[in-house]
C-alpha cells in the first residue's frame, strides 16, 4: 500500500458458499496492521462475526470429530481448535507480526517471574498466562514434544490434587522437579548462547544492505553515457582480456570459450553485439568438458572485467554487502535468479565474490617487524 511493506501470514479456513451453502477451502491472510483478508477485507472483530455467523469455519465441517482420549493426562493430542482459540491464535499472529508480545511471550515472562519467586500470587499469574495461550497450541508452548506442556500443568495443579483430574497426584517433590525442568532448560539455553557467540563470532551484528536486483535491459540506441548499475550486466560492452584473447563483453568471451571448434570461436568473438555472440554460441557445438569449466570461466571473465576497468569496479564495490539478484530472460536459470528452484543466480553470486576480492585487494595488512 503506497509502497509500504506490511508483513502477513496465511492459513486455510473453510468458507460457506453464499448460494450452495457448501463449504470450500479458502486462504485467510492476516497482516501486521490488523487487516484480515478472506474473500472479504475485515479485521479481528469482523472475523469473529464471520465465524459466529457460520460463514467461516475453522475446521472442516464435513470431517468427523476425533474420539475423546480416555485420559487427559496420557493424551498426546492437542485440544481441538475452537472458534475462540482460533481467534486467539489470529490475535497472536497480529501481535507477532507487529513486533509486540504474544500470549506465548507473556507466558514465558510469567514462568521466569515464578522461577525468581515461587510464591502463590505468582503461580496464580502463571496460571492466567497459561490459560491465555490458545488451547489448541498449549502442548507446543514449551517446544518440547516429549514432555509437551506437562511441567506447566504440574506446577499449576495444587498439592494433593491429580493433574488434569486423572493424572498423578501432585507432591511438593513434583513441583520442585517441574521448576528444575525450567532451570535445566535455562542452563542449556545459556550454554547454547555461549557456544553460538563463539561459533558465530564473525556474524554481522546488523542487517545487511537491501538486496540489489540487476535487471536485464535493452538500449536500442546505445548505452547511456552513465549506465550506472547496468555495467554489472554480462552484455555490457567493454573489452576484456582473458585467456590470451580480447573479447567485447563477458558474453562474447563466455560463448566463444564454450565452442568446441576454432571457426566457431572466431565467429562468436567477432559478433557485432553480445546477444549475437550468445545466439551463435548457443547454436555451436560445445566443448565436452564445458559443464566442468563454465563456472570457472565465468568467474575468470568477471574478475577480468572488473579488474581491468577501475570505473566498473567502483560501481560494483559501491553495492556494499547487498545480495545481488541477477535476473532476466536471456540467460539460463543456472546463471540468473528465478522464482522456482531452478534459479541458481550464479552470476549474482560471482559478482558478490568478485566484489569481496576487489575490497580485499585494497586492504593493507600489517607485516612482521
Amino acid at each position: 500500500m503506497g509502497g509500504e511493506r506490511i508483513d502477513g501470514v496465511w492459513c486455510h479456513v473453510w468458507r460457506r458458499h453464499s448460494y450452495s451453502e457448501e463449504y470450500f477451502v479458502q486462504d485467510l491472510v492476516v497482516f501486521a496492521d490488523g487487516a484480515v483478508h478472506c474473500g472479504d477485507r475485515t479485521d479481528l472483530a469482523g472475523l469473529a462475526k464471520l465465524i459466529d455467523s457460520g460463514r467461516i469455519a475453522v475446521r472442516d465441517p464435513d470431517a468427523s470429530d476425533c474420539p475423546d482420549d480416555e485420559s487427559k493426562w496420557d493424551s498426546r493430542s492437542p485440544e481441538p481448535c475452537t472458534p475462540e482459540s482460533f481467534l486467539g491464535e489470529v490475535a497472536d499472529k497480529i501481535e507477532e507480526l507487529s513486533g509486540r508480545p504474544t500470549s506465548r511471550d507473556r507466558l514465558w515472562e510469567a514462568i521466569r517471574r515464578y522461577q525468581e519467586e515461587p510464591a502463590e500470587p505468582r503461580r496464580a499469574l502463571l496460571r492466567d498466562a497459561y490459560l491465555e495461550v490458545p488451547a489448541h497450541l498449549r502442548i507446543y508452548v514449551l517446544g518440547d514434544m516429549d514432555r509437551q506442556d506437562r511441567p506447566l500443568r504440574i506446577l499449576l495443579t495444587d498439592l494433593g490434587e491429580p493433574v488434569d483430574g486423572d493424572g498423578p497426584v501432585v507432591t511438593a517433590a513434583m513441583h520442585r522437579e517441574a521448576l528444575d525442568y525450567f532451570r535445566r532448560g535455562d542452563e542449556s539455553a545459556r550454554r547454547a548462547r555461549e557456544w553460538q557467540a563463539v561459533q558465530h563470532a564473525d556474524d554481522p551484528e546488523g542487517p545487511g544492505a537491501p538486496a540489489l536486483v540487476s535487471h536485464e535491459v535493452g538500449y536500442p540506441r546505445g548505452w547511456p553515457e552513465k549506465p550506472g548499475l547496468f555495467v554489472l550486466r554480462n552484455d555490457y560492452p567493454v573489452p576484456i582480456d582473458f585467456a590470451g584473447e580480447t573479447y567485447a563483453s563477458v558474453l562474447h568471451g563466455y560463448w566463444a570459450l564454450s565452442a568446441a571448434h576454432a571457426e566457431d570461436r572466431d565467429r562468436i568473438r567477432a559478433a557485432d553485439t553480445p546477444h549475437q555472440a550468445q545466439q551463435l554460441g548457443g547454436r555451436a557445438e560445445r566443448r565436452d568438458d564445458w559443464p566442468e569449466l563454465r563456472l570457472a570461466v565465468m568467474a575468470g571473465l568477471l574478475r577480468a572485467k572488473f579488474g581491468q576497468h577501475p570505473g566498473l569496479a567502483e560501481v560494483l564495490t559501491s553495492t556494499g554487502d547487498a545480495r545481488i539478484s541477477y535476473t532476466g530472460l536471456s540467460d539460463s536459470p543456472y546463471w540468473r535468479d528465478a522464482r522456482d528452484d531452478r534459479g541458481r543466480n550464479w552470476v549474482g553470486r560471482l559478482l558478490e565474490l568478485v566484489r569481496s576480492e576487489l575490497l580485499l585487494a585494497s586492504v593493507s595488512w600489517p607485516t612482521a617487524e
